[in-house]
């Protein structure tokens, strides 16, 4: 059952959200290994305009319910709050991967070093909110008018740099969109509350808005490669970034209508637990992608990716319940009291939140 304390189209947007960050990596990671193209190609090619960007325009929606608190409680909020979980599931991830299964201990050790200093893998998303949570606070502080920061964020977007720096690069490419969050929220909330009170037209709004979405990303000089995706015209940067944007609210209002159903209650649980699944999703899913081709069991790209992504969602969800199960390893989903700086409020923190409070943190 969803908390009284959380908004549920919120959560079911975040479920749509992990749903397709994980397609694509099930997608190009089998695409990769089999040099072919499935049917999860077509879709994920489909979202490639607003895939990543709605997930940091809802990230930050909840923004300005801290960005004024004291330093210390708004660092402890939006900024370790990330960076205990990305610290956490790279040293998982580096000592899997290359230290273990791969048997390479200075290798594994100069990624851990790396890690430091340019976001590892699929974690940049968590990496990225905390850099982008500081510099929010820090253009507060400034006093920045919000055109400004906005358009300046848009120019550096449609540029889109190629720095040596990962980070400076996905900086570039998504720093706009959680600013919009930030700055658009009330005007979001309105939007998704009034669809949701009309049903037919936000039914409406989407098959429009998937026709014109669609005819721009598989319009002329489009390809569907095994680990990418070209776009046609919507590759055009100024046009990129109106489909991000509008396909990030998209995405809110069909959350909005899918939170009515009592059968998108799962949609929603996966997205008030999509952390569960990004920090997790990877191990199983390269492990269950080798197997599966070097059994020769399945190795059709469109079904061996399906299964991949099917795999790829319920191992951390399984997980998870193991863990509240057994009572053990709760640190892997959960920031314990001692990686809170906000001290006299970390036990506070730790405890079940209010709804604004739980989505801003």
């Amino acid at each position: 059952m969803s908390s009284p304390n959380r908004m549920p189209w919120v959560d079911t947007a975040k479920g749509l959200s992990i749903l397709l960050v994980v397609m694509m990596y099930s997608a190009y990671n089998t695409g990769e290994y089999t040099g072919g193209v499935g049917f999860l190609h077509y879709v994920i090619g489909f979202a490639t305009p607003f895939r990543m960007p709605e997930f940091f325009l809802i990230s930050g929606l909840f923004l300005s319910q801290v960005i004024d608190r004291p330093w210390r409680r708004y660092i402890d909020r939006r900024v370790v709050h990330y960076l205990y979980f990305y610290v956490l599931w790279a040293i998982i991830s580096i000592g899997l991967k290359i230290g273990i299964f791969s048997r390479d201990p200075a290798g594994m050790l100069h990624d851990l070093a790396m890690a430091v200093v340019e976001p590892y893998g699929v974690l940049w998303f968590i990496y990225m909110l905390a850099v982008f949570g500081i510099v929010i606070r820090l253009l507060r502080e400034l006093r920045v008018p919000h055109w400004i920061v906005i358009l300046a964020a848009a120019v550096l977007q449609m540029w889109a740099p190629k720095p040596d720096s990962y980070a400076l690069e996905q900086f570039a490419a998504y720093f706009v969109f959680f600013y919009l969050g930030f700055v658009l929220a009330p005007l979001i909330f309105r939007l998704v509350e009034w669809t949701q009170a009309r049903p037919a037209v936000a039914v409406a709004g989407l098959l429009a808005w998937a026709i014109v979405n669609g005819l721009l990303v598989y319009s002329p000089g489009y390809a569907v490669q095994p680990i990418g995706m070209q776009m046609g015209l919507a590759a055009w940067p100024p046009l990129h970034l109106s489909l991000a944007v509008a396909g990030a609210v998209a995405l809110c209002v069909a959350g909005g209508f899918l939170s009515k159903f009592a059968s998108m209650e799962w949609l929603r649980w996966l997205g008030e637990h999509s952390l569960v699944v990004y920090v997790a999703f990877t191990i199983p899913m390269s492990i269950f992608r080798g197997v599966m081709l070097a059994s020769g069991l399945l190795t059709d790209t469109g079904m061996l990716s399906l299964a991949v992504l099917l795999v790829s969602v319920v191992s951390p969800v399984v997980l998870y319940f193991i863990v509240k199960r057994i009572g053990f390893g709760t640190f892997l989903f959960e920031r314990p009291a001692w990686a809170h700086v906000d001290g006299p409020n970390a036990a506070k923190a730790s405890k079940p939140m209010t709804r604004q409070a739980r989505e801003a943190a």
